[in-house]
Order: C-alpha cells, then sequence, then structure tokens
C-alpha cells in the first residue's frame, strides 16, 4: 500500500460510523485528518470493568509470557511505524525526519522490548537462621493512562509499557488533540495482545477526571500541565489510586565560563527546540556567562535562521508548526511581552503565515531580564530566551528559583567542573553538555510541581506495582 493508503487503513480501524465523531484537523494545513469517538463516561466505565475482568487472566499468564506478547506487540508496531509516523506527523504537526515522527515511532518499540525484557527481581531483605523475608512486586490492577498531545505514541508507551509488564490491564485516555494516531497505535497493539488487556477511551476532560476519581482504577500515570496534575491529585483522594505524574517543567540550561561555544551549539539548539520546542523536558531557558554570551548567542540564531520547517511530511523539514491555537497564543504573547520589556530579537519573533496558520519562526532572544515572562513562565513552543550572567552563584540562583524541576543541563569543557556544578541544580535529572535525552533503563521523573513518581527501568517497573513482604523461617527453620 502506498503512505497514503496505509494511513486511511489504521483510520478505518478506529473511526466512527459517518457522521459520527469529532473532526481532527491537520497541524500544518488545518484540513480534516479524520474522525476521533467521542466517547462517554458510561464507555469509560465499561471500558474500566472489562479491563478490571480481563486483569487476573493477564496477571496469571506470568512474566515470561508476557514479555513474549509485548515483543509481538513491539514487532507489530515497527511493521506499521512509516503509517503511524505518517499520521502523527499530520496530527500532532512534527515533520517525519529529524528528532521527531519516525524518531517517536523508533522510541516506541525500543521502549517497549526494553519493558518487555526489564528483570524486576525479589528484594531479600533478611535471610538469617531465625528468619527469610523477601520484598515482592505484583500487579497493581487497572491502570488508567493520560496521555499529553506533545509526544503522544512515546508517551503513552512510557505509561503502558511497565504496566503490562508488570500484570497491570490499562485503560488509555489520549489528549483530544491527538487521538487518532494514539488509538490507531492501540488497534496495531491488540492484534496480538488478549482482548481487553489494553482499551483506549477517547474523549473530553469529564472521561480524564472520571479515570482519576474511578474506585476501580488502581494506578494513574499522567503527563501533562500542573495546573491537571493537582487537579488528578484532588480527584484521587477518593479512591486512593498510586499517582505518577510528570507535568510541567522549565528547564534551565548553565554554560559556565571558559566554554567553546561552537562545540556545544548545535546540541544547545536541539535541547530547546526538538518537536519545535513543544517537549516537557526540553530547555526553556538559558542562563550564559558574559564571557561568551555573545558567541553562544551567534552561534544559536545562526542555526535557528537555517533550520528548514514546514509541512512535516515534506522530508527537508525538521521544524513543524505549534500543535494547537491556544499554544501558538502562549508562544506569541511571551515573545511580544519580552519585546515590550526591551529584549533584543536575534532571529524570528514572529508568525511565519506563508507556512500555515500555527507556524511560529525559531526564535532567539536575547539581552533579556530574568523576570521577564519568556523565562519564568513555560513557553513551550519555538522561543529560547537567553539570559547574561557574571556570577555563577547567581545564575544558578535564578535557574533554582522556579517552582518547577523536571530536568535542567549544565554546559562546560571541563568536565570535572560541570559534574560538580550539575548536583547544585534543582531538578529530577541534570544533564551536563547535552539536554533531554533519555535512557530506558535510567529513571526519570521532576521535583518540586513537576511532579512525582519516577518512570523507566526497574524503578519504572516498581511504580506500577504494589509491594508485598513474604516472611517466613529462617535457614534453622
Amino acid at each position: 500500500m502506498t503512505d497514503s493508503s496505509a494511513v486511511s487503513a489504521l483510520l478505518d480501524r478506529i473511526q466512527p460510523p459517518e457522521g459520527e465523531g469529532r473532526e481532527i484537523p491537520d497541524a500544518a494545513t488545518r484540513e480534516t485528518i479524520g474522525r476521533a469517538p467521542v466517547q462517554t463516561v458510561a464507555d469509560l466505565d465499561d471500558a474500566i470493568a472489562r479491563a478490571k475482568a480481563a486483569q487476573p487472566g493477564w496477571e496469571a499468564l506470568g512474566h515470561e509470557r508476557r514479555s513474549e506478547l509485548l515483543l509481538a506487540a513491539a514487532d507489530a508496531i515497527d511493521a506499521n511505524a512509516e503509517a503511524l509516523a505518517h499520521l502523527l506527523s499530520r496530527e500532532q504537526g512534527k515533520p517525519l525526519n529529524g528528532p521527531n515522527a519516525r524518531f517517536e515511532l523508533g522510541a516506541c518499540s525500543a521502549w517497549l522490548r526494553t519493558n518487555a525484557t526489564t528483570v524486576l527481581e525479589p528484594q531479600v531483605l533478611v535471610d538469617d537462621e531465625n528468619l527469610h523475608a523477601e520484598l515482592v512486586y505484583k500487579a497493581a490492577g487497572v491502570v488508567g493512562a493520560i496521555g499529553p498531545w506533545n509526544w503522544p505514541l512515546m508517551i503513552t508507551i512510557w505509561q503502558i509499557g511497565p504496566a503490562l509488564r508488570m500484570g497491570d490491564t490499562v485503560v488509555v485516555k489520549p489528549s483530544e488533540y491527538t487521538p487518532l494516531s494514539v488509538l490507531a497505535m492501540l488497534s496495531v497493539m491488540n492484534e496480538v495482545l488478549p482482548p481487553d488487556v489494553l482499551i483506549g477511551v477517547s474523549g473530553d476532560r469529564e472521561i480524564g477526571a472520571r479515570l482519576s476519581a474511578h474506585p476501580d482504577i488502581a494506578k494513574v500515570m499522567f503527563t501533562g500541565s500542573t495546573a491537571t496534575g493537582r487537579k488528578i491529585v484532588e480527584a484521587s483522594a477518593g479512591n486512593l489510586a498510586r499517582l505518577t505524574l510528570e507535568m510541567g517543567g522549565n528547564d534551565a540550561g548553565i554554560v559556565l565560563p571558559g566554554t567553546d561555544p561552537a562545540a556545544i551549539a548545535e546540541d544547545l539548539f536541539w535541547g530547546a527546540f526538538i518537536n519545535t520546542g513543544q517537549t516537557c523536558a526540553a530547555m526553556k531557558r538559558l542562563y550564559v556567562h558574559d564571557s561568551v554570551y555573545d558567541e553562544v548567542v551567534d552561534a544559536l540564531a545562526g542555526i535557528a535562521a537555517s533550520v528548514p520547517m514546514g509541512n512535516g511530511l515534506d522530508e527537508a523539514n525538521v521544524l513543524g508548526p505549534l500543535q494547537n491555537k491556544p499554544q501558538f497564543d502562549i508562544v506569541s504573547r511571551l515573545v511580544e511581552d519580552a519585546k515590550a520589556r526591551g529584549a533584543r530579537i536575534v532571529t524570528g519573533g514572529e508568525a511565519a503565515p506563508e507556512l500555515g496558520e500555527l507556524f511560529y519562526r525559531p526564535t532567539i532572544v536575547a539581552d533579556i531580564p530574568n523576570d521577564a515572562a519568556l523565562v519564568q513562565e513555560e513557553q513551550f513552543g519555538p522561543a529560547l530566551p537567553i539570559i547574561r550572567y557574571t556570577d555563577v552563584d547567581e545564575a544558578f540562583a535564578q535557574a533554582n528559583a522556579v517552582d518547577v524541576g523536571l530536568g535542567a543541563s549544565v554546559w562546560s569543557s571541563d568536565p570535572e567542573a560541570a559534574r560538580d556544578a550539575a548536583t547544585r541544580m534543582q531538578s529530577g535529572t541534570v544533564w551536563i553538555n547535552s539536554h533531554g535525552g533519555l535512557h530506558p533503563m535510567v529513571p526519570f521523573g521532576g521535583v518540586k510541581s513537576s511532579g512525582y513518581g519516577l518512570e523507566f527501568g526497574v524503578e519504572g517497573l516498581k511504580s506500577v506495582s504494589v509491594t508485598q513482604v513474604v516472611s517466613g523461617p529462617g535457614r534453622k527453620g
């Protein structure tokens, strides 16, 4: 099949009957891609009941068999990766190439394979003549997975992969902005998974609120805004669901004195502009020492001005539009505020209407005060403020002053100085001479208002489990 016919075949699996559902626009062209189901709270209740009924049998299959099925699901994703990438590119806006749609599909299967093959052994607590005690990890039950629109497929896999591996069943609520690609991926996975182990429910915020509060939900996995995360915490008080919350970030990068701007410029740029800046752990503000400030600004501006932006289906492009109008408006407002405060727009600083309604040019903002809204608020788009500093201690104080702490980075030509500096950052992850890179075996999570709980690797498996202590006679017994 051609790419378009393969995408159409995926859509045929998930679209409601003609005349029903909600139209989903192409992020770049605003043309209708397809129709997403609009399901109700009653539909969600039914899905949770089915997932609850399926969970004991899924857990009883054992780790080895579940791992085999997850590896088969990863194979199914790989077999449909190109069609899924095209659908994702249209719905989310990210280009096919660069660290974008095809990259995201590759990450989906890679993470799923790691989940399938990671071993979580019981922890021996005491083993002596009198007592043998172990801490074991068991399935939690039904997991509710509430995903975002920026990396909708990859983050959904981060949520459902560990849960399925541990014997949980999962009900997925995709973002209202990007339901088609998520539902399509779930349909591909369900070709090999048993019935009702993995169920998608597409709807509005009412669905998310009910999912968080439902008495049969044992665990909620959420990635999104801090404001929504707080509502999930409140909603889960009734059912005491365990929570993993990956919420807003305003990641800072600090370039230390003596750093070679040319050596770090490319990595700095992509640390900030990956997915056109629409990434939770992207670098949102950059503090640069006065001794290298002008060189860093010029290097980043040169890259920003030359990186191709446009429709994601064009193989040449690596930056796309903002995914939705509210996010476009946030970026526009923050950049206009920076202009009003006298900041220098080095490149960009305006929409690109010739490319489409939601395109905003890659923007480098220099000579901006630290208290500007573009620095203090998460822009979640293609605009990077660069703050000049002279005192290193002050730079760390400013970087740490916000109420979020997802990721951060330090940049230096001196590895020892960079490692010492990294420990001063108040964030769940600190990268050295890079920003935003993740590995399926390295735990990831935030501090402060960026949330709590860890994902990935062994810690990620623990997060979707419940613990049980098994205590019995020791060697003498």
